[in-house]
């Protein structure tokens, strides 16, 4: 195994001691730069202190500079790996600080907020977030007919109320764009009450929308909870088929 092939191994399988490894040191130093983050917006700070969180700050970036360019070195697909969502996150994760330090811009300093993308980067480690976004691709033309269906929804629980409640309360539901507000808090059984029917069939209506809301909120849940079921199976065979490869890479050829 050359070079190239352990340090692929070290910053992309989880499964070895090594990525494993790998991949705790830099979530405990993504936790690190974020606590950091924080207490730098603290008022204040003494300069030691602050010079404490400057050099944080300068070791996480330089060690986020390292993975991501030994991510670039090993991927098989540079420019996919540099558009790719992970490839971005680790990006934007570090471009702040060197954008930063080469311009001294009073407009520049709104990129610090981008710092706190940097918590993102623990998606890459944690298999349930990986196997939560195996999840919403497998059900995503699901997921994207319910969202149409719930929008078309919207609309027509705003139409309805408006023309049972307009003449009552014409300053709440002045328009069906006014309506928008008390039909999004229905639908979704928020129900805040600074606007709410108070017509019979206003009332009746509503009830018929709350049953509807019920769905909105169940349907997606069920949706989601099926494609994870599904993407652990996935994930099982997957990790058994890599698990078997490894074995035969790895058993020694029998002498005649």
């Amino acid at each position: 195994m050359n070079f190239k092939e352990k340090l692929k191994k070290l910053v992309e399988d989880v499964d070895s001691r090594e990525g494993r490894i790998f991949a705790l040191i830099i979530q405990w130093l993504i936790v690190i730069s974020v606590i950091s983050f924080s207490i730098d917006t603290l008022p204040g700070l003494s300069a030691s202190t602050r010079g404490l969180l400057h050099w944080i700050e300068i070791v996480t970036v330089a060690i986020f500079s390292v993975e991501y360019l030994a991510r670039l070195y090993v991927a098989n697909r540079k420019l996919a790996y540099v558009f790719s969502f992970y490839g971005l996150v680790d990006l934007v994760a570090i471009a702040p600080f060197y954008i930063m330090a080469a311009v001294d811009l009073r407009a520049v300093r709104a990129l610090r907020l981008l710092r706190l993308l940097r918590i993102l980067k623990l998606a890459r480690y944690s298999s349930a977030i990986r196997r939560l976004n195996r999840a919403v691709r497998i059900a995503k033309e699901e997921l994207v007919l319910f969202a149409t269906a719930a929008v078309i929804l919207l609309y027509l629980a705003a139409v309805g109320i408006y023309y049972f409640e307009h003449d009552a309360q014409p300053q709440q539901f002045g328009s069906i764009f006014h309506s928008l507000w008390w039909a999004l808090a229905t639908l979704t059984t928020v129900g805040y009450g600074d606007v709410y029917p108070v017509t019979l069939g206003g009332k009746v209506f509503t009830f018929f929308v709350l049953s509807v809301g019920l769905g909105i909120v169940a349907v997606p849940a069920g949706l989601v909870a099926s494609a994870l079921a599904q993407a652990r199976r996935e994930e099982s065979e997957e990790r058994q088929r890599n698990s078997e490869q490894r074995d035969k890479s790895t058993r020694k050829p029998k002498r005649r």
